[in-house]
């Protein structure tokens, strides 16, 4: 049965008989005015006529030609039946974390989001693989059942979050009862569930879930995402976004390695940690190539003949040989006749061009006439479009560019982290250094409430920095931070530091791919320059911190609760106030108890409090998080976060 892809072409079709109406006007109207000029005595002298038929032969040629050309446009095509696909693979069984604390952003772009990347590898490395997708936060379910159609499972991936699960958590139990009961259901005795989670505390016993999946043939990869400093766990029904536990805390969530290093290890499986350089997904197909292959059956597909070619062909024949034969060879000059052949050359070359190169010189267009959103949109659909992983990193990096013009830097960063998969160091350089300068204008922006000049080639003006900073640090001193937790603009500066340090690493990573990249260089310096200065700004608050505070002299401290009389202790050695815990000591009990409350505070502190010194200025606190991360020249900034456990984890 033949059908037509494209119909709608098919309407060029009624122009052709109007161009032969009007060939035929034409002649009439030169031949009127021919013989109104010449007496017909004396025309056999005057005009020599040729024949008019090559003419006609060529019209008639053009016609048709054109004729073949729209019904190649329109598509013809055959059904041949349908076909089901077979070949030769194995069971891969996904499961994904989708609790909140897959949304924290100590990975870039976040977790999930690393994670989705991880997964789009594997459905492109396992292409002969049946793979499936479970998702887990409280209770777990199964979104894409095991299948050859990778496009399905990536379509699913695209849209799936944390919203997805019925119940919050993080229960791995359920995630392995269920991928454990999948896979026994396909028959097979040697298949492989990769996990990818943060390894939050997760609820419920793993060890006899570990024997079952060792006694089912299943080969567990653990993927561990996350960092051992964490972050905040994000929600917008909290205030500042973040979620709180039960005491009214923001949760802290870090990367647990444990339980996931356990499910490896008892099934003999490995674990990996994203984003430390390993290569998780060939080590995921290594892992997979241990297993028995067998024969897996795919949907059934519909075969498609196109016959478009059969049209094409004899359409550009009758084109060339319609030139060839209304042409007055005799009267051609040397430029004409070239620019003929180009014409043929262009037929013949451009006829076959795909519609994509147009797409792609829209989006350059709309990029350099500063249509940013518009470029933007049409970058990103060209990505998302394309089935060439390097294409799409080149069409990332148009759309991370529009969006850092357009000064939205949070769709700039997930761009140009997405182009930072391809294998050419020219693209993935200009991703780091896109990736470097989005962290850059973050940090300032959170600082400065504005963007940084762009492209800015003048000496940082420091004096600017300095007093942004110093303004952020007093609006810092006037909160309460051992009651209040942190304000908001500790949480600038934190930021800060935590961005910049990103930034400087991307861009030394976009010099080694590309060491001659001067801009990589400069912005690399500017950031550094920075950081210096912002150090050297906190140095001087605390000084001047400490220089502000009264002193206690030894023996005279003020009285406190439990201070013994000067009597006991005439010569002060137990009777001294202590600077740092503000604790008073008396006789050798109080002594005791004072050093006791001290440990208690080290002890909360490492517990991650992070109550601090009483005395503690907030200048002191943003320089104590800095001298974490002294050592500026080697590598990025700790950003000094604590963990904060709840009673019972709910996100």
């Amino acid at each position: 049965m033949l059908t037509l892809a494209h119909p709608a072409w098919l309407l060029l079709l009624l122009l052709l008989p109007l161009f032969a109406v009007l060939a035929l006007l034409v002649f009439r109207l030169r031949k009127r005015h021919w013989d109104a000029f010449v007496a017909p005595r004396l025309r056999g002298a005057l005009i020599r006529r040729s024949s008019s038929i090559p003419r006609w032969v060529s019209l008639f040629l053009l016609l048709a030609g054109s004729a073949c050309l729209i019904g190649a446009l329109s598509r013809p095509q055959g059904d041949a039946g349908t076909r089901t696909e077979t070949a030769q693979g194995r069971n891969v069984l996904i499961a994904l974390d989708l609790s909140r604390s897959m949304r924290v952003t100590d990975v870039k772009p976040d977790r999930l989001g690393q994670a989705k990347v991880i997964i789009y590898e594997l459905l492109e490395k396992l292409n002969n693989d049946r793979i499936g997708l479970i998702g887990f936060a409280g209770q777990a379910n199964i979104y894409a059942p095991l299948t050859v159609d990778h496009e399905a499972v990536r379509e699913t991936v695209e849209q799936i979050d944390e919203t997805w699960p019925p119940e919050g958590g993080s229960n791995l139990t359920k995630a392995l009862e269920l991928s454990i009961k999948t896979l026994k259901q396909t028959g097979q005795n040697n298949n492989t569930l990769v996990i990818l989670s943060d390894g939050e505390e997760n609820e419920g016993e793993v060890d006899s879930l570990i024997q079952e999946a060792e006694r089912a043939g299943v080969c567990i990869f653990s993927i561990g995402i996350g960092t051992d400093d964490g972050g905040f766990v994000p929600n917008p029904d909290y205030p500042n976004n973040r979620m709180l536990d039960r005491n009214g805390q923001p949760v802290l969530s870090v990367l647990h390695n444990e339980v996931m290093q356990k499910l490896a290890n008892g099934t003999n499986g490995r674990h990996a940690i994203a984003g430390t350089g390993a290569n998780i997904p060939e080590m995921v197909a290594a892992t997979v190539e241990q297993m028995d292959t067998f024969e897996l059956k795919g949907r059934e597909r519909r075969v498609i003949v196109e016959y478009y070619q059969w049209l094409l062909f004899p359409g550009i024949i009758f084109l060339i040989l319609s030139v060839v034969l209304g042409t007055r060879w005799r009267a051609l000059k040397p430029h004409t006749m070239t620019a003929t052949a180009a014409l043929v050359f262009g037929l013949l070359f451009f006829s076959n061009q795909p519609v994509r190169a147009d797409e792609v010189k829209d989006a350059k267009q709309a990029l350099k006439q500063g249509k940013l959103k518009e470029a933007q949109k049409d970058y990103k659909k060209l990505a998302d479009e394309s089935t060439n992983r390097e294409q799409a990193a080149k069409f990332r990096v148009g759309e991370g560019t529009a969006a850092y013009r357009g000064d939205d830097f949070r769709s700039a960063r997930g761009a140009f982290s997405q182009s930072l998969l391809s294998d050419d160091p020219k693209v993935r350089a200009g991703g780091h250094i896109g990736m470097g300068n989005t962290l850059f204008q973050l940090g300032w922006q959170g600082l400065a409430d504005e963007t940084y000049p762009e492209e800015s080639q003048q000496p940082p003006d420091l004096n600017k920095f300095k007093e942004l900073v110093l303004k952020r640090l007093a609006a810092m001193q006037k909160s309460d931070l051992q009651d209040e937790g942190d304000t908001q603009d500790f949480i600038r500066i934190d930021s800060l530091m935590a961005n910049w340090a990103d930034a400087i690493r991307h861009y030394r990573s976009a010099l080694d791919d590309d060491p001659g990249n001067a801009r990589a260089r400069h912005n690399s310096e500017t950031t550094m320059i920075y950081l210096k200065k912002l150090q050297e700004i906190l140095k001087e608050e605390q000084e001047k911190a400490k220089q502000a505070m009264p002193q206690i002299i030894p023996g005279q401290g003020p009285p406190q609760e439990g201070e013994g009389d000067d009597g006991d202790n005439p010569d002060g050695e137990n009777g001294n106030g202590d600077q740092e815990g503000n604790h008073g000591k008396g006789d050798k009990q109080s002594d005791k108890d004072g050093n006791g409350d001290k440990k208690k505070d080290d002890k909360d502190g490492e517990d991650g409090k992070d109550k601090g010194d009483p005395n503690e200025s907030a200048e002191e606190r943003a320089r104590r998080l800095l001298k974490e991360n002294s050592d500026l020249e080697k590598g990025p900034l700790n950003p000094g976060r604590y963990r904060e456990n709840s009673p019972e984890k709910d996100w």
